[in-house]
């Protein structure tokens, strides 16, 4: 099978053209060294990697040849969704806690050419022998040094352990920190470093502090959302319980938020990510889960609402706004007893806000769930018709569509839901009885 040309992959993803760190990395990483590729958040790094790797792929192998380690679920479904963007006709597997084990253990049977997936699954995939790995000679670790901060040392041993053909590996990360680069064996290492200057940064990013009066920052928080508005806000608090408290909380004053944390179980943290990406929710209440692999473009606003621990989580949080040449904002949040953290430079400027400020319009959008997706043979094109057909939805009532392996979800306009609802109730999509409600 021939490769898909450049032009090809780049029409199927609708990119006019590659950027200046995607060419770079295309060039440099089709070597035979191994590649440090260090370039912030948001700029391309999981096309950029994919592209070289596309060209060390052997097209007339039929075996697994190459392993993706990402550190979270939410970056393996991504990742796997850009490689099928790209249309190359080769199979990829993800695999990540959460997803059925049983349904990974069946898509293993036929090795796919590329596999992407966290530490503690893939470990057990290749502690149950599901992975045959003799044919894997190109390993990626995507954000190397969140796998490693996240506690991941041993199964990343493991998987190494259990590689005996690679002879390229391939790193990635947001920030520069050599030190974790030392925990893995590296032969001849290119580094591609596209990370700006600082000043580059401060002319994207403008950062603010507002303190609270009270220690509960929480009617802060709320007039500050007001005067947000219905931009879209990513509110970083460092509990699980803290952030079902200020979600909730905000709720009682009639804002619609999406809570998301590890604890969550994974359909509902789908649900969060896709009401917060198409505008059913216009705030997102995260723990640092959220800073991290999360690819929703027009951010904003950043609140810390809990000052970040340390620098780097301060500077992955602030990650999710001014993207690539967007501009945005991070907001610290700061109550009578505490002081912003001396990492921060410059310092801050100090924030007001008016006097009164109006409530925020309600989301013009709600989402519905629907419990079937790509592997009940379902796709966009059959959802967006079904709701035309059968639940008397315009194009214009129609948003945006997620489909996943056993469930989708889509935005439709609010004042039409429940007329929709009743319509579709008995319905069947492609002669399937699915349950479909509103997205909790």
């Amino acid at each position: 099978m021939p490769k898909v040309s450049i032009a090809r992959i780049l029409s199927n993803m609708n990119i006019a053209a590659l950027n200046e760190m995607q060419q770079a990395t295309l060039e440099q990483g089709s070597g035979k060294g191994d590649v440090i590729l260090l370039s912030p958040t948001g700029s391309g790094k999981t096309l950029a990697y994919l592209l070289p790797v596309l060209q060390l792929i052997e097209q007339d192998k039929k075996n697994t040849q190459v392993m993706i380690v990402v550190p979270s679920r939410e970056l393996a479904q991504q990742t796997e969704q850009v490689f099928r963007q790209m249309g190359t006709g080769l199979k990829i597997t993800a695999c990540y806690g959460g997803h059925r084990k049983e349904t990974e253990e069946n898509n293993l049977r036929e090795s796919p050419v590329v596999i992407v997936g966290t530490p503690g699954r893939l470990c057990d995939h290749l502690d149950d022998g599901n992975i045959d790995t003799s044919g894997i000679s190109l390993l990626v670790l995507d954000e190397y040094d969140k796998i490693l901060e996240l506690g991941f040392t041993e199964q990343l041993s493991f998987i190494l352990e259990s590689l005996p053909a690679v002879h390229k590996k391939i790193l990635t990360s947001a920030t520069m920190d050599t030190g974790t680069q030392q925990q893995i064996a590296l032969h001849e290492p290119v580094t591609i470093n596209f990370l700006p200057e600082e000043t580059t940064t401060q002319d994207k990013l403008k950062v603010h502090e507002l303190r609270s009066p009270e220690k509960d920052k929480l009617e802060t928080l709320y007039r500050f959302l007001c005067y947000a508005g219905s931009r879209k806000t990513i509110v970083f608090c460092n509990h699980r319980e803290a952030t079902e408290r200020v979600s909730k909380a905000l709720g009682e004053q009639g804002m619609v938020t999406s809570c998301y944390h590890g604890g969550m179980e994974q359909h509902l943290r789908d649900s969060a990510l896709s009401k917060f990406r198409n505008g059913s929710a216009n705030y997102l209440i995260t723990t640092d889960l959220g800073a991290r692999g999360l690819d929703i473009a027009e951010i904003a606003y950043i609140v810390h609402y809990h000052l970040p621990d340390t620098q780097e989580t301060y500077i992955h949080r602030n990650g999710r706004t001014a993207r690539m040449h967007a501009s945005g904002s991070a907001v610290l949040l700061t109550g009578p007893e505490e002081t912003v953290p001396e990492y921060v430079q410059p310092a801050p400027e100090i924030m007001t806000l008016p006097a009164k400020l109006p409530a925020p319009v309600a989301p013009e959008w709600t989402t519905l769930f629907i419990n079937a997706g790509k592997k009940n043979k379902i796709n966009k094109i059959d959802i967006a018709g079904f709701l035309s057909h059968k639940g008397g939805l315009k194009r214009e009532d129609i948003g945006l569509i997620e489909v996943k392996d056993f469930l989708s979800f889509v935005a439709i306009r609010k004042s039409k839901a429940r007329q929709t609802l009743g319509l579709i109730k008995n319905e069947k999509i492609k002669g399937q009885k699915v349950m479909m409600a509103i997205a909790r």
